[in-house]
């Protein structure tokens, strides 16, 4: 009885063990065929390489004529004891001016690309000449120095033109299909034209125990007679920073759209701090 059984259960397990290394081999057979499976490299549009436009700009500029009389009036009072126990030269007699104009500029860079990453240089030029005329705000005051009682008047009068800018970038993007949104820091250089002048004036009294404003016919009031200085200078060179973003957009292979907006401060010049606030849309060509 014990041997009918085991051979029914051999029976019944050969047609699995016949099957079962036909299957294996099958698939064996049919990966072999097919080959390991790949994926293909993504797909970035080519931002890499050398570059060059044009561009349209909007500039808004704004002046800081506050220092700009300091060194003016300081000059005039040096060597007496008003300003060196008061200071009138550090009095602001001059406010802010601001101008807006449009010009028209170029840019060239270089790229280079990992990938999605954008890492470059850019040197970009604009010219859109820019004149701000201080606002005048002459400031009085009553001080004494030395004991003596002076009414000091201090005014100004103070002009700048910048007549072109420009700035060397180092620039970082992102590829988000067509487009290229990028931020950008580095050095500003500008040329420009100023004009300032400072007028010192009123009286003191040398009277003991005097005051001012003095009676008109009082000889012992003196007025302050200094002539007006000033200072000005053609083609003076600036130099700041600049920073801003933007983006680029591929036309074609090689055509691209550029829109961005730019901050650029300059370092003080006579005591003049100039601020430029700009818009460009323009287009390049990727070499």
């Amino acid at each position: 009885m014990r041997r009918v059984i085991c051979a029914a259960f051999a029976l019944m397990l050969a047609p699995s063990a016949l099957l079962a290394p036909r299957a294996y081999a099958a698939d064996l057979d049919m990966d072999t065929l097919r080959g390991p499976l790949t994926v293909g490299p993504a797909a970035f549009t080519r931002w890499s390489g050398f570059y060059a436009g044009g561009q349209l700009d909007y500039s808004s500029g704004n002046v800081d004529f506050s220092h700009a009389t300091q060194p003016l009036v300081s000059y005039t009072l040096r060597n007496t004891t008003l300003e060196e126990q008061e200071q009138p030269s550090q009095w602001s007699a001059l406010g802010n001016g601001s101008a807006q104009h449009t010009g028209f500029g170029a840019f060239a860079g270089y790229n280079t690309q990992w990938q999605d990453l954008i890492l470059g240089i850019e040197g970009n030029y604009t010219h859109a000449p820019i004149s701000a005329v201080a606002s005048s705000n002459p400031i009085s005051r009553i001080v004494t120095a030395g004991g003596i009682p002076y009414a000091v008047t201090i005014s100004g009068s103070g002009s700048v033109q910048l007549t072109d800018f420009g700035s060397v970038r180092a620039r970082m993007g992102y590829v988000l299909g067509n487009f290229l949104p990028y931020g950008f820091v580095g050095l500003a250089l500008g040329r420009g034209n100023y004009a300032i002048s400072a007028q010192v004036s009123g009286e003191y009294n040398q009277a003991n125990g005097g005051t001012v404003p003095c009676v008109v016919d009082n000889v012992s009031c003196l007025s302050l007679n200094f002539p007006a200085n000033s200072e000005s200078k053609d083609s003076a060179l600036l130099y700041g920073f600049t920073v801003g973003g933007g983006f680029d957009m591929a036309v074609t292979q090689n055509i691209f759209a550029r829109a961005e907006y730019e901050y650029t401060q300059f370092a003080p010049l006579a005591g003049i701090t100039t601020a430029i606030s700009s818009v460009h849309v323009g287009g390049g060509f990727k070499f």
